[in-house]
């Protein structure tokens, strides 16, 4: 695809000058300085603070797609997204979400009960920290039947990454009261959540900070060799843990597992 360059400087000619605008605004023009560089068919805007519900600032998606893609994914399945915990890290940069993925999360249960329902080939986001506790992730998505990004789009993404950044610092900071707002709506009196809502989970299932530790992990997609790595201990012993968490909570399948934490998760 080659660069549209038209309408690269028309997007460039409506930031310029502008000292602030709305997070939907910005949605557009930095959708459309996207698509003179590369060929995609979504674009979705979060902001993730701490271990707080994500925000979603822009979307492209229809209704059918926005209860998947954002209503679904807010409700609990962020937990268990690359991209959630690349944004708490934080880990700056563009990034395709097979680079961030766990060595087992494309057989996952999150992935296969979840993440298929996106229908997507691909996901390459721009992942940039805008205050202290807050990243913005850029994401642009590609179907199934268009394709991952070639080569040389991603290169292009890499190279506009710096201008993305900077761009995003103006026009998307100052974004904590969203977070505030949606706190004070759900009813918790507070503004931040000090538990994180996979630990009160844990909790309420009776799991000690070891089991829930690696069950999280195995959720992700981490196979028992990647957790033993994480977590500095042997793969028997990660085992082990799984093998007593699966008799303590009397199920026999990462299926039934991922059941149980998504149903605990709509509790809270």
């Amino acid at each position: 695809m080659s660069v549209d360059i038209e309408t690269l400087f028309d997007a460039f000619r409506q930031l310029v000058g502008r000292s602030s605008m709305p997070p939907q605004e910005f949605g557009v023009l930095f959708g459309q300085t996207m698509r003179a560089l590369v060929k995609f068919d979504y674009i979705v805007v979060f902001a993730y603070r701490g271990n707080e519900r994500p925000i979603d600032l822009y979307s492209t998606f229809d209704s059918a797609e926005h209860v998947i893609f954002v209503s679904i994914y807010q409700a609990g399945p962020y937990l268990l997204d690359p991209f959630y915990h690349t944004a708490r890290a934080p880990n700056p940069g563009v990034w395709r979400m097979r680079e961030l993925a766990p060595d087992r999360f494309f057989s996952s249960e999150y992935y296969r009960t979840y993440y298929v329902q996106t229908g997507l080939a691909e996901e390459i986001g721009f992942f940039v920290p805008v205050e202290r506790d807050i990243t913005v992730v850029l994401s642009l998505m590609r179907r199934g039947e268009t394709g991952p990004f070639p080569a040389q789009e991603f290169s292009l993404l890499r190279r506009a990454e710096p201008l993305v950044a900077t761009l995003v610092r103006q026009y998307c900071s100052g974004i904590g009261h969203l977070f505030d707002a949606a706190v004070a709506k759900r009813g918790r009196g507070r503004s931040r959540v000090k538990l994180n809502v996979a630990d009160t989970v844990w909790r309420d299932l009776n799991l000690t900070d070891r089991e829930a530790a690696i069950i999280e992990l195995v959720l992700q997609g981490h196979s028992s060799e990647s957790i033993g790595l994480r977590l500095n201990i042997a793969t028997g012993t990660v085992k082990v843990h799984r093998r007593n968490v699966y008799r303590k909570l009397g199920i026999s399948s990462q299926t039934q597992l991922l059941s149980i934490y998504l149903k605990k998760l709509s509790e809270h």
